[in-house]
């Protein structure tokens, strides 16, 4: 596809004022969230899974969990984990001003390899991931762990600036990523697939 064409898949499910709003405020603090087709996807993804229970690893503003809401079911819980309590209080407010009331949210502050140990196993229709890139592998183990089977993990930021694609890159964070992808595509209990929106959405449905 040529650029126009992806600029415009991006830009299919325009974010509206609150949205906006929420990733200016993640602009600032320095939590840059999903870009708007990422977000789109995510919430189509909770919606074609009918998801009630969903875990996501690095709050930010709300951005991403504003998606996420908006496409699960009137009864669904999200349950969101950031080491940084200034970003969730932030979160808190886009979810506000989304129209979300506090019992459908649940705000965890907390390293995510210390939090998602706790969670239930089997519990979860939904996993997301947005966070420290080189623990991403560490994130597929846990989510694996915590998805019901037909449920789905996804990561953003799975081309990492046009990194990944690209073999000379070899920093730490791009390499993280990068094996993410390899241990995705050889797990036979998962069915993957790369999205490329925004910087990349990489999700898989547990089979098994």
């Amino acid at each position: 596809m040529n650029t126009a064409s992806l600029a415009h898949a991006e830009d299919f499910v325009p974010e509206d004022e609150v949205l906006r709003a929420a990733r200016q405020r993640g602009t600032e603090v320095g939590a840059p969230p999903i870009l708007p087709g990422g977000g789109a996807a995510l919430s189509f993804l909770a919606t074609a899974i009918n998801a009630r229970a969903v875990v996501e690893i690095g709050t930010g503003c709300g951005v991403s969990g504003l998606w996420l809401l908006r496409g699960m079911r009137a009864d669904g819980t999200l349950t969101s984990v950031d080491s940084e309590p200034e970003h969730q209080r932030l979160a808190r407010q886009t979810f506000a001003e989304g129209g979300f009331s506090g019992s459908r949210i649940r705000l965890i502050v907390g390293r995510a390899l210390d939090v998602l140990p706790r969670l239930a196993d089997g519990g979860y229709d939904l996993v997301f991931c947005d966070a420290a890139k080189q623990e991403y592998g560490d994130y597929l183990a846990e989510a694996i762990r915590l998805l019901r089977v037909g449920g789905i993990v996804a990561f953003d930021n799975a081309l990492w600036h046009d990194r990944v694609a690209d073999p000379t890159q070899r920093d730490p964070d791009t390499v993280a990523v990068r094996e993410l992808g390899k241990l995705v595509r050889a797990d036979e209990r998962l069915r993957p697939l790369m999205l490329p929106l925004g910087d990349g959405l990489l999700a898989a449905v547990k089979l098994s």
